[in-house]
């Protein structure tokens, strides 16, 4: 055997296991509240809730930073995606409880 140099992302990861333990809601908590588009920009929008063809538009548009929101938002679209009855969440990791109660955070669905 020989080692080699390898990264393991952890919203993917987290996406990975919420599907193999059968979560309903697969929750990323984070420093942001919500996630945005246009982010740092004049035209700075808040998102409450994301569908997947929407996440996959901002994505394709460049919405997201790269090794920022974008991971938290593929690792979301993965999981609705192979869970299309169940939720995703990004919240600020001081807000989860009131994300998981629907008063703060971004929820994706199908």
């Amino acid at each position: 055997y020989m080692g080699v140099d390898a990264v393991i992302d952890k919203d993917f990861a987290a996406s990975t296991l919420a599907s193999l333990i059968k979560a309903d809601i697969l929750m990323i908590l984070t420093a942001v509240s919500k996630v945005c588009i246009g982010f740092n920009t004049d035209h700075q929008k808040e998102l409450n809730s994301l569908t997947l063809r929407e996440a996959k538009k901002y994505i394709a548009d460049g919405e997201f930073a790269k090794g920022s929101m974008l991971p938290k938002v593929e690792a979301c679209v993965k999981f609705i995606e192979e869970n299309p009855k169940k939720m995703a969440i990004i919240a600020n990791l001081s807000e989860g409880l009131a994300a998981l109660n629907g008063q703060t955070g971004t929820k994706m669905s199908k």
